[in-house]
C-alpha cells in the first residue's frame, strides 16, 4: 500500500467535490464518480470556482489552478474510475446499505493493492470495512467541510485496519496539507459526537424559547470563539444529516444523544438547510 499517484473519489457531492479538489490540487490524479451526469457537472464547476479563487486570494498560480483542474475528470463509470487506483475514498451519502453495496463493487474493480478510506462521519467504519474481501486495507478519513479550508482529517482506525492502511492515509492526508488526528472507531469519533451534543443543545434552547438562533450563534462565536454559530453549521452540513448522525449516536451510545424533537419537525418541513434554500435561516 506504498506510494499513491491515483485517487478514486466516490461521489460528487458536498463532500466528494471538496475531496476532489484537495487531492487535484495537491499534485494526485483524480477521478470523481457519480451515478448521476448533472452531480459531476455541478461539482465540476463548484470545483473549478475553489480553484479560481485561490487565484484571486494569491494562494495558486493560474497555471497551478489550471494543472490541478488538469489533473481532474469526471466518470459515471465505477470500473473506469477505479480501475488502476492507488486509493479509494468513498463519499457517497451516510446510508449503510449504500456504503456496504459500494464496498462490494470497489472489492470487485479496485486494484487488490488499492487503500480504502471511507469518509463517513459517524457510521461504522468497522461494519463498513468487515463487508470487504480484505479489511485490513479500510479505514475512514474523515474530512471536513468545506475541505479546502478545513485542516483537520481525523483518520479512525476499524477493527481490523492495517498499520501500512493508516500510514498511506496519513501520507495522502499531509500531502493535501493538513493536520491529522487517530481516532480508534468509536460511534461519532471525536468532532461528530462533541459537535452533535451542541448542535442538539441549541435546538433544545431554541424549542424553549431561550434564545434566537442569531442570538445563540452569536454567543458561541463571540463567547467560545467557535468560527460558526450551531445553526450556523447545521445548515451548511444539513439538517438531515445531523439528524441521521444524532439518530445513530442515540442508539448506539444512549439517551443524552436523542434528537431534539423542533430538529426533526424542520426536517420533516423540508428544511434541510443552505442546499435547499431554507432550515434554521432563509437563504
Amino acid at each position: 500500500m506504498g506510494h499513491v499517484r491515483t485517487i478514486a473519489v466516490l461521489g460528487a457531492g458536498t463532500m466528494g467535490h471538496g475531496i476532489a479538489h484537495a487531492s487535484a490540487a495537491s499534485g494526485f490524479d483524480t477521478r470523481l464518480f457519480d451515478i448521476s451526469e448533472t452531480q459531476l457537472a455541478k461539482a465540476h464547476g463548484q470545483i473549478e470556482a475553489v480553484f479560481k479563487k485561490a487565484v484571486e486570494l494569491g494562494k495558486a498560480t493560474a497555471a497551478e489552478a489550471d494543472a490541478g483542474l488538469a489533473r481532474l475528470s469526471t466518470t459515471t463509470d465505477l470500473a473506469r474510475a477505479l480501475e488502476g487506483c492507488d486509493l479509494v475514498i468513498e463519499a457517497v451519502p451516510e446510508r449503510i446499505d449504500l456504503k456496504l453495496s459500494l464496498m462490494a463493487e470497489i472489492d470487485r474493480l479496485a486494484p487488490a493493492s488499492a487503500t480504502i478510506a471511507t469518509n463517513t462521519s459517524a457510521l461504522s467504519i468497522t461494519e463498513i470495512a468487515g463487508s470487504s474481501a480484505n479489511p485490513s486495507r479500510v479505514a475512514g478519513m474523515h474530512f471536513f467541510n468545506p475541505v479546502h479550508k478545513m485542516k483537520l482529517i481525523e483518520i479512525v482506525r476499524a477493527a481490523d485496519s492495517s498499520p501500512a492502511t493508516l500510514e498511506t492515509i496519513e501520507a495522502v492526508s499531509r500531502a493535501m496539507g493538513k493536520e491529522t488526528v487517530l481516532v480508534k472507531e468509536s460511534p461519532g469519533f471525536i468532532t461528530s459526537r462533541v459537535n452533535a451534543t451542541i448542535g442538539n443543545e441549541a435546538f433544545y434552547m431554541l424549542m424553549e424559547g431561550v434564545a434566537s438562533p442569531r442570538d445563540i450563534d452569536k454567543a458561541l462565536k463571540l463567547g467560545l470563539n467557535h468560527p460558526m454559530g450551531p445553526f450556523e453549521l447545521v445548515d451548511l452540513v444539513g439538517l438531515d444529516t445531523r439528524l441521521s448522525i444524532l439518530e445513530y449516536l442515540h442508539k448506539s451510545l444512549g439517551e443524552k444523544y436523542r434528537p431534539c424533537p423542533l430538529l426533526a419537525d424542520y426536517v420533516k418541513q423540508g428544511r434541510l438547510g443552505k442546499k435547499v434554500g431554507r432550515g434554521v435561516y432563509e437563504y
